[in-house]
């Protein structure tokens, strides 16, 4: 059973932003929804944008991430409630930049393989998630999550 929302306020944009614009509001696996919503934004702004403003605007989106989900887990009182999903939105943004070309089909690779480690949260992910509590503790799994994502993508390439 998923856990209220109490204390989420969606008229406040730090809290709005948390849940990933809503999509961290659809069940089941908000986490899914949130790295699917995560896709399509970052799949637009990567069409649009150089891979340099691209990784630039990430790593905006990951200080910023620190506080939205840091702040709206403390207003929600739960530590990475199911619904924060800025996270997921980071993690696909940076696989994204790992991919060669923005295709359908690496878009999918992208999408599978960072869900794959998100869900399955392989060592060290599972001990960040589990002993830090607080803004940076939400969002640092998921760039991990993408780090091993990303080390496939790679390695795939130079061997394949």
């Amino acid at each position: 059973m998923r856990k209220k929302l109490i204390g989420l306020n969606l008229t406040n944009p730090i809290h709005f932003c948390a849940v990933g614009f809503g999509s961290g509001l659809l069940s089941p696996a908000p986490g899914t929804w949130g790295s699917l919503a995560g896709l399509f934004i970052g799949g637009g702004l990567l069409s649009v944008l150089s891979a340099q403003g691209f990784l630039l605007f990430t790593l905006l989106s990951f200080v910023l991430g620190c506080y939205f989900c840091g702040k709206t887990a403390k207003d929600m009182g739960v530590h990475d409630h199911g619904s924060i999903v800025w996270d997921e939105f980071v993690g696909i943004f940076l696989v994204l930049l790992a991919i060669p070309s923005l295709t359908w089909g690496w878009c999918i690779i992208a999408f599978l393989l960072f869900r794959f480690f998100d869900i399955l949260k392989p060592y060290p992910i599972r001990y960040f998630d589990q002993k830090l509590h607080n803004g940076f503790g939400i969002m640092i799994d998921d760039v991990l999550a993408a780090g091993y994502s990303i080390l496939l993508i790679v390695l795939y390439r130079i061997l394949g």
